[in-house]
C-alpha cells in the first residue's frame, strides 16, 4: 500500500508540473473546479518551451553548409582555366596519325630547252630586211635578216685597192730582182770564162817559161792576170750567194706581207657577210628583236634559237636552303594525273634578290605536250623517306611556333593546351617529335585570339 501511495503522489506532482502557468503565481496552483468535481478540474496550465534545432532551422543550415563547401570545393579542387566557346564547323581538327615523311620544299621551275643559242650582233648597221618570223622552225645557216652598213662595205673596198696594190709592188720587186740575179749570173759565167782562158795561158806561158821561149815578165804577168781573174770569180760568187739570200729574204717579207693583207681582207669581208645574219643551229627561233630601219650596235642581243631535243626546268629557291641543295638531289611534279621526276644537274653560285637557280633534267620519262616557259609545281626532296609522327600543317603554327596545340578530348566536347616539339616540316606534315600520339586529335586552324586561352569549350 505504500508504494501505491507513493506512486500516486508522483503521479500527482507531474500533473501539477505540466498543468503548470504563470497565472498560477509563484506561491502555488489553482484548481478549475467543475459541477462534478472530476479529475480534470486537477490538471493546471503549462508553458511550452520553443526548441532550437528546429526542422526550420537545420534545414537552413544544411543548405548553407553546402553551398559554403561547393565554394570551398571549387576554390580548391575546382577548374580555374580560361575557356572559350568555339563551334566546330568554324575549325579544323585533324587526327595525329604515323606514316612515311620525308622533307621537302615547294618551288616553281619553268621550263627552258637542254640549249639554247643567242643571236647576236656581230656588227653594227640598219637592218634591210627579215626573211623569217618569231617563232619558225629554222635550219641551221638560213639566213634570218639582212643589215646595212656603208662604211663596212667601203672599207672592204679599200682593203681590196690596198692588198692589189701590194701584190702589184711584190710581183714588180720580184720582177726586177729576178732581172738583176740573171745579169749576175751572165756576169759570173762571163768572169769564170775569163778564169778559163788566164788559166789556159798561165799555165802555156809557164811550159815556154821552161824551155826559155819568153821572157820572164810575160810569165809573171800571166800568172798576176790568172791569180786576179780568181779573186774576182771567188768574189763573184759570194756576191751572188748574198744576193740570193737577200733576194729570197726580202720576198718573203713582201709574201707575208701580203698574206697579212689577205688575212684582213678576208676579216672584213667575214664582217661584210655577218651583215646578213644566220641561224647557227637548227631549231625553233621562239625570239627575234628586230624591225626593218631600226639600227643595231655590235654585240646587241637579236634573238635566239632553241634546240628543241630536250627540256629541262629552271627554278628559283630562297638563299635559307642553300646549304641544303647540291646536284643530284630529286624532285617531283604532276601533269595531266601523271607524276614525273627530275635530278639537280647544276646549282648557280649567285644570290639575287635573295634567292639562287638551279637546273632539273628529267629522270626518266619527259611529258610530250610540255612548252618552254610553262610554270611546274615541283616538289623538291631535302632528305630520305623515313617512318614519323605526322600532324597536319595549320594555321596554329603562326601563333605558337610549334611550342604547342590544343588537344581534343576523347569525349569530343573541349579541348586543352598541350606542349608540344615538332622536328621536319614539309608544306603537309610537322614531324611530331614529343607530345603527341597517333590517334589524337588536334585543332590545327588558327589560334588568333586564343593565345591566352587553356580550354575551348567545343559546341555544336
Amino acid at each position: 500500500m505504500l508504494s501505491e501511495e507513493s506512486g500516486r503522489a508522483k503521479d500527482d506532482l507531474v500533473g501539477k508540473i505540466v498543468n503548470w502557468s504563470p497565472e498560477s503565481g509563484a506561491g502555488g496552483s489553482q484548481s478549475r473546479s467543475s459541477t462534478g468535481g472530476t479529475e480534470e478540474g486537477l490538471v493546471m496550465d503549462r508553458k511550452i518551451r520553443k526548441r532550437w534545432w528546429s526542422p526550420r532551422r537545420i534545414a537552413g543550415m544544411a543548405l548553407a553548409g553546402l553551398f559554403v563547401g561547393a565554394v570551398l570545393y571549387g576554390f580548391l579542387l575546382g577548374d580555374h582555366s580560361s575557356k572559350l566557346n568555339v563551334k566546330v564547323e568554324r575549325i579544323t581538327i585533324s587526327t595525329v596519325e604515323r606514316g612515311p615523311f620525308q622533307e621537302f620544299i615547294p618551288v616553281r621551275g619553268t621550263m627552258l630547252p637542254m640549249q639554247t643559242v643567242y643571236l647576236d650582233a656581230l656588227v653594227g648597221g640598219q637592218v634591210e630586211e627579215v626573211f623569217v618570223e618569231e617563232g619558225s622552225m629554222v635550219t641551221r645557216r638560213e639566213p634570218l635578216l639582212r643589215l646595212s652598213d656603208p662604211t663596212l662595205e667601203l672599207n672592204v673596198m679599200n682593203q681590196e685597192a690596198v692588198l692589189f696594190e701590194q701584190v702589184n709592188n711584190m710581183e714588180n720587186t720580184r720582177i726586177n730582182m729576178e732581172q738583176q740575179a740573171i745579169q749576175r749570173q751572165e756576169g759570173l759565167i762571163h768572169l769564170e770564162y775569163q778564169v778559163q782562158q788566164a788559166r789556159q795561158e798561165y799555165l802555156r806561158y809557164g811550159a815556154l817559161m821552161k824551155r826559155n821561149l819568153i821572157a820572164k815578165k810575160d810569165y809573171v804577168e800571166s800568172k798576176e792576170n790568172y791569180e786576179y781573174q780568181l779573186r774576182r770569180q771567188e768574189f763573184m760568187v759570194q756576191t751572188v750567194r748574198q744576193d740570193s739570200l737577200y733576194r729570197r729574204g726580202q720576198i718573203a717579207q713582201m709574201e707575208a706581207s701580203v698574206k697579212k693583207l689577205e688575212l684582213n681582207l678576208q676579216a672584213v669581208k667575214r664582217n661584210l657577210e655577218n651583215l646578213i645574219l644566220k641561224a647557227p643551229v637548227s631549231g625553233q627561233l621562239t625570239s627575234l628583236n628586230a624591225e626593218i630601219g631600226e639600227l643595231k650596235s655590235r654585240g646587241q642581243r637579236l634573238g635566239q634559237v632553241d634546240v628543241l631535243d630536250g627540256f629541262k626546268a629552271r627554278a628559283d629557291i630562297d638563299e635559307f636552303y642553300i646549304h641544303r641543295i647540291s646536284p643530284g638531289q630529286t624532285g617531283t611534279f604532276e601533269l595531266a594525273g601523271k607524276t614525273y621526276h627530275l635530278v639537280i644537274k647544276k646549282v648557280y653560285p649567285e644570290i639575287l634578290d635573295g634567292r639562287f637557280k638551279v637546273d632539273l633534267e628529267f629522270a626518266g620519262e619527259m611529258p610530250e605536250d610540255i612548252r618552254r616557259g610553262q610554270t611546274l609545281h615541283i616538289r623538291l626532296a631535302l632528305g630520305d623517306l623515313s617512318e614519323a609522327v605526322l600532324l597536319a600543317r595549320g594555321g596554329f603554327y603562326q601563333t605558337t611556333g610549334g611550342n604547342w596545340v590544343f588537344v581534343v578530348d576523347p569525349s569530343g566536347t573541349f579541348a586543352v593546351r598541350r606542349p608540344l616539339r615538332i622536328g621536319r616540316q614539309n608544306p603537309e606534315f610537322f614531324e611530331v617529335l614529343e607530345g603527341l600520339e597517333p590517334g589524337e586529335r588536334v585543332v590545327t586552324s588558327s589560334y588568333e585570339h586564343y593565345e591566352e586561352i587553356e580550354k575551348l569549350i567545343l559546341k555544336d
